[in-house]
C-alpha cells in the first residue's frame, strides 16, 4: 500500500530538513566554528545531524583532509564508509575520538600555521622550486637540512644544507633533534632539525619542508596536520633530460637515483595534492597557495 499523499509530502520535507542540517554541521566543522571532536560527542538521539552524519562526512569536512586521505584514515580506523557517527561501535568511537585528538588536539591554531612538505623523485627540481619560494614568499620559512653529503656547485652552508659528517649525524639523531630522518640513494643521509619548525609554527608561520619519500612518511606520522604535496615532472622523459642535464652525478649514480625515482613516482598517491612543474614559477605558486599565504 502506498502511505497517504500528506504523509509522503511530510516526509520528503523531513529528508530535506534533515540534509540541510547535516550539511550545516560540516560546515561547521569546515569553517572551524565546531571540531569535529565535538560533533562525536554530541552524537545522540538529540543531536539528529550529528547522528546522522557519515563518519566519512565528518572526516572530509575537516580542513585539508581531501577523499584520498580520507578513505585512507577509514580504513584505518577499520570503519566502514556507510558508518553513521551515532551508530559507530564502543571501539570504533574511541579509534575515532583517540585519531581526532591527535588530529585537532593543537587547536584552530595548527590550521593557520601550516606544515607543508615538499617531495618528488630526483631531479624533478624541489630544490628549485623551494629556491623561488624562498626568495619570493618570504613569509613562509624554508626548512633547511643536514646531509652527509658534500656541497654541489654553488650551494651555501646554512641555507641550502647544513652540510655534517656521520658522526655529527649520529649525535644529532641520539639527541632526538630531527623530526625526521633518511638515508637517500642508498648513499647519503639527510635529516630534518626540529627545533626551528616547531618554534615557527608555534608562532603562527607557515613551514615548507623539502625532503624525500621516506621523511615524508615520517613527518605525516609525528605530525598528522602535515599537507604533503607531490612534485612531479611534465614526464619520464623530461625528468630523466634534468638528471643528466645538471651533470653532478657519475652514470652509476644517476642509473641509481633513476630507480629510486620510479619507486617515489609510484607512491605519489600517498601525498594529499600534486603539482606538475613544468614551469618553476607557477608551480612554486601552486605550492604557496596550498599554504593559504599571499605574496607580499
Amino acid at each position: 500500500m502506498k502511505p497517504p499523499e500528506v504523509d509522503r509530502i511530510a516526509g520528503s520535507k523531513a529528508a530535506v530538513a534533515a540534509r540541510r542540517a547535516r550539511a550545516e554541521v560540516k560546515r561547521q566543522i569546515a569553517s572551524g566554528e565546531r571540531l569535529a571532536l565535538d560533533i562525536v560527542d554530541s552524537a545522540d538521539a538529540e543531536h539528529p545531524a550529528e547522528s546522522s552524519l557519515r563518519v566519512s562526512e565528518l572526516i572530509g569536512s575537516i580542513p585539508w583532509l581531501g577523499p584520498t586521505r580520507t578513505a585512507r584514515i577509514m580504513e584505518e580506523l577499520s570503519i566502514s564508509p556507510a558508518k553513521r557517527v551515532g551508530g559507530l561501535g564502543a571501539h570504533q568511537k574511541v579509534r575515532l575520538r583517540e585519531f581526532l585528538i591527535r588530529r585537532q588536539g593543537a587547536g584552530r591554531a595548527a590550521a593557520a600555521a601550516p606544515l607543508v612538505v615538499l617531495a618528488g623523485p630526483t631531479a624533478v627540481g624541489k630544490g628549485t622550486v623551494a629556491g623561488h619560494i624562498r626568495t619570493h614568499f618570504p613569509d613562509v620559512l624554508l626548512s633547511v637540512s643536514a646531509t652527509t653529503r658534500a656541497p654541489r656547485p654553488g650551494e651555501v652552508e646554512g641555507v641550502n644544507y647544513y652540510f655534517v659528517d656521520d658522526a655529527q649525524f649520529d649525535q644529532m639523531v641520539a639527541d632526538g633533534e630531527f623530526l625526521e630522518h633518511a638515508t637517500v640513494h642508498n648513499a647519503y643521509r639527510y635529516g630534518t632539525p626540529r627545533t626551528p619548525i616547531m618554534r615557527a609554527l608555534e608562532s603562527g608561520r607557515a613551514v615548507l619542508l623539502e625532503i624525500d619519500l621516506q621523511g615524508a612518511r615520517q613527518v605525516r606520522a609525528a605530525y598528522p596536520e602535515a599537507r604533503l604535496v607531490f612534485l612531479l615532472p611534465p614526464d619520464w622523459d623530461e625528468l630523466v633530460r634534468r638528471l643528466v642535464g645538471r651533470g653532478t652525478e657519475g652514470e652509476e649514480e644517476r642509473e641509481r637515483r633513476l630507480a629510486t625515482a620510479k619507486v617515489e613516482l609510484a607512491a605519489q598517491d600517498e601525498f594529499d595534492f600534486k603539482v606538475v612543474n613544468s614551469d618553476v614559477a607557477t608551480a612554486a605558486h601552486e605550492v604557496v597557495q596550498l599554504m593559504a599565504i599571499s605574496r607580499d
